[in-house]
């Protein structure tokens, strides 16, 4: 079919209609896939879970997203509860519990035979931690980027000081919550805008950390502090640990994740040359990595 200037047209993908014999062929043949090509397959194409930090949301992975699928993976990202899209208010989130119940719901929602390759940015650490105590059998690798990873949470004073930020160096950096009222802690902490590039997007690009100060939100920091993990040990050591190192971190530092890696040593540790935002500073870096390892990730479990 020509159209006007003489050039070939084709007709839109939409419009072609698979023949119904080969479709009800290819029916019949999904039916009859064995698990083990099923797993395989899965194996083939891992499904990364992606978890923010604190007062972040989905959005932050937007690149990492991006590469994923145009490169054929599936990716989901969580927001957790008071993040991103989700509008429930951060002051009125006062337990661990309830401010990462959306990761939970999804993990629980799985199939039994699915796995999937759980990554946590910053505070998402901690998250990704409490779903290797819950559903070890659905993942298939944990990993941390310049993530807090205390394999029990908070549990400890040397605790509190690996896994939470220190800007004492910056000054009066925090926009403070107070939903218990003035006279009792702060329910929610975010950095203020004058200080989030210097401290948390030094090495991203403009638009990133323009992007980032049009959607950070209060994170409730009093329910990350009652993040405490005493289910069966034995079960969380069935994960598979990655840690991805930033070295130019000042939110989490790196002394501070050299700490929480010696203290609860995982089966591998990469190095980035970012701040502490690699989906924005370094985001084919961090692609490639993940990539990475998840091809090695069938050993771990």
């Amino acid at each position: 079919m020509q159209n006007q200037q003489g050039c070939v047209a084709e007709f839109p993908k939409q419009l072609i209609l698979p023949c119904p014999a080969k479709q009800k062929a290819a029916m019949e043949e999904e039916v009859t896939m064995s698990m083990t090509e099923k797993e395989t397959a899965a194996m083939n194409n891992p499904h990364f879970v992606l978890v923010h930090g604190l007062g972040g949301g989905a959005w932050c992975w937007y690149r990492i997203k991006c590469l994923m699928e145009i490169s054929g993976y599936k990716v989901s990202c969580i927001d957790l509860k008071g993040a991103g899209t989700d509008r429930s208010d951060a002051n009125s989130i006062v337990s661990f519990d309830d401010y990462n119940k959306p990761l939970m719901d999804f993990m629980s929602a799985l199939p039994h035979s699915e796995q999937v390759i759980l990554v946590g940015h910053s505070a998402g650490g901690l998250s990704v931690t409490q779903a290797t105590h819950k559903f070890a059998n659905k993942i298939r690798l944990a990993v941390y980027v310049a993530a807090t990873m205390l394999k029990s949470g908070f549990l400890t004073d040397q605790d509190t000081k690996d896994g939470v930020p220190d800007f004492s160096q910056f000054g009066d950096v925090y926009e403070l919550g107070f939903g218990l009222g003035a006279e009792q802690p702060p329910t929610t902490a975010m950095v203020k805008k004058e200080f989030q590039r210097k401290i948390i997007y030094q090495m991203s690009p403009q638009e990133d950390s323009t992007l980032a100060a049009l959607l950070l939100r209060p994170g409730p920091t009093l329910a990350l502090q009652s993040a405490r993990f005493k289910e069966d040990g034995e079960m969380v050591e069935k994960v598979g640990r990655i840690y991805i190192k930033t070295m130019h971190d000042n939110v989490i530092k790196p002394e501070q994740q050299e700490a929480m890696i010696k203290k609860w040593p995982p089966s591998q540790v990469h190095v980035l040359d970012s701040d502490h935002s690699p989906f924005f500073s370094a985001p084919f870096s961090l692609f490639g990595l993940l990539l990475k390892v998840a091809a090695t990730s069938a050993g771990y479990k």
